[in-house]
């Protein structure tokens, strides 16, 4: 059976689009320092550049502890990203055990690697002390609609990724990034979002931000949709992570009504919702704080 069908989910993009341009006319609304606040503590604070250094993980995790000293009343961003060789950097430098450690793993970005490689570093990251993992979704098999073999890396990573926690006496999130923009259509995320679901994923993420088209709101909407059907017929709640491009207030104040508006105010906190992102944060203090502000 096809995952459309096993749903009940058929996306139409003229309703989608109407759906987005509704959040778009609220989006004034939204912009409340209190929700400005909590779009902050969405945030996975990302490195993902071929540059990064120990010295250069470890100057971003010294911003967000000082940003606990000189903006005491905004909370901490929800996690700091970084390739799986700094996950021990970031453990050990954190200011708190609230600022979860994520990892990019699964031979991030093109996942094009044996599957044998992509499990050892997603239990590489987890002994490193990743809190999270995101991994990518095997595009080789899933635009070949080989959904069996697609499923079947993100099981054996999910494996990997709760055995290793396990030892440790924890849990680890597993994210999986769909790349929804080679995707290109709404059947097919649709179809990438159950199977992740399916498969294990505790959240749904679009992009890498590797790739020309990342984020949008259309993607969004549909990962959302999916996330509901999901859950009715399941009972489990699946996050979802907005990420690559999400580079001002304006962007994050409408995915965050996306999210709201589909799936509820309820879900939008970080234990489902997310933005990966690695400009957002000084938009966000400038809006908050009615000033250009370039603290990060």
């Amino acid at each position: 059976m096809d995952y459309l069908e096993k749903y009940g989910y058929t996306p139409v993009e003229e309703e989608i689009a109407a759906r987005i341009q509704a959040v778009a006319d609220r989006a004034e609304e939204l912009a409340t320092p209190e929700v400005l606040k909590r779009c902050f503590s969405l945030m996975d604070l990302t490195t993902l550049k071929t540059q990064d250094t120990v010295e250069s993980v470890c100057k971003l995790v010294d911003k967000v502890t000082r940003l606990t000293q000189e903006y005491p009343s905004y909370p901490l961003p929800a996690s700091i990203c970084v390739y799986p060789n700094f996950a021990s950097v970031v453990r050990e430098r954190r200011c708190s055990p609230e600022l979860h450690v994520t990892t990019v793993s699964s031979c991030f970005p093109s996942a094009q690697s044996f599957l044998e490689v992509k499990v050892q570093e997603c239990i590489l990251a987890v002994r490193g002390g990743a809190d999270e993992v995101d991994i990518v979704l095997a595009l080789n098999a899933f635009l070949a609609e080989d959904y069996a073999a697609a499923s079947h890396e993100i099981e054996e990573m999910r494996k990997a990724v709760d055995a290793e926690a396990a030892r440790q006496g924890r849990r680890v999130v597993l994210k999986v990034i769909l790349e929804t923009g080679l995707l290109a259509t709404p059947e097919r995320i649709a179809r990438a979002s159950f199977l992740a679901m399916e498969a294990g994923a505790d959240f749904i993420k679009t992009s890498t931000g590797k790739v020309e088209v990342n984020a949008t709101p259309t993607a969004a909407c549909v990962m959302c949709d999916c996330i509901k059907a999901f859950y009715a017929k399941t009972g489990r709640k699946v996050g979802f992570k907005a990420a690559g491009g999400i580079s001002n207030a304006k962007d994050a104040l409408l995915y965050y009504g996306i999210g709201a508006s589909v799936l509820g105010e309820e879900w939008i906190g970080k234990d489902h919702f997310r933005f990966g992102v690695s400009r957002l944060g000084n938009s966000l203090m400038s809006a908050i704080e009615q000033k250009t502000v370039n603290f990060f």
